[in-house]
């Protein structure tokens, strides 16, 4: 449930309520303008924290405090998040040994940052014809970064692109 939905003090709009105290214990159900009226006398909220139940529940607490809680722990699992990029290396079927080897270096890069990688290699004019090319540079990208990678989607046609998806292996 969101801070939106909460409704506080005199937006509760029911004739009784069942009432938590600010340490967690249970009141009992009373009518709102009177747990409305120990709230205030603490200097604390009224806060409708079950309103689906019947009567609705509602605790008192400082509502200020509450909602910088709730925020502060919204920001923390943001925090240990973690956002996982897709990179991509494109290369053509008639590639050079120095070429497919600095590619190569990239692909251990990126998987070595935590980034998923998709290899392409772009076929043009006759190239189509021999779709074995691509494949043969694929598997000699794969031979050069060793086992550094699980394959997400083995090596595959997707119109004139051959590309497969590797993620890096999971650290333990």
């Amino acid at each position: 449930m969101s801070d939106k939905d909460l409704r506080i003090n005199e937006q509760i709009r029911v004739r009784e309520v069942r009432l938590i105290r600010d340490e967690g214990e249970q009141q009992g159900i009373m009518s709102t303008p009177e747990a409305l009226q120990i709230a205030r006398e603490q200097g604390l909220d009224l806060v409708e924290v079950a309103p689906q139940a019947s009567p609705p529940v509602v605790k008192i607490l400082d509502y200020g405090k509450y909602k910088f809680e709730n925020e502060k722990k919204v920001r923390d699992s943001k925090k240990k998040q973690k956002l996982l990029k897709i990179k991509e290396i494109r290369m053509q079927p008639k590639i050079d040994e120095h070429d497919i080897d600095f590619k190569s270096k990239h692909v251990r890069e990126f998987l070595g940052e935590g980034n998923k990688v998709k290899v392409t290699i772009r076929f043009r004019g006759r190239e189509l014809a021999h779709t074995e090319l691509g494949l043969d540079v694929l598997k000699d990208v794969l031979q050069r970064i060793e086992g550094d990678y699980v394959m997400d989607k083995p090596p595959a046609m997707e119109g004139r692109f051959m590309s497969m998806v590797l993620s890096p292996k999971s650290k333990k």
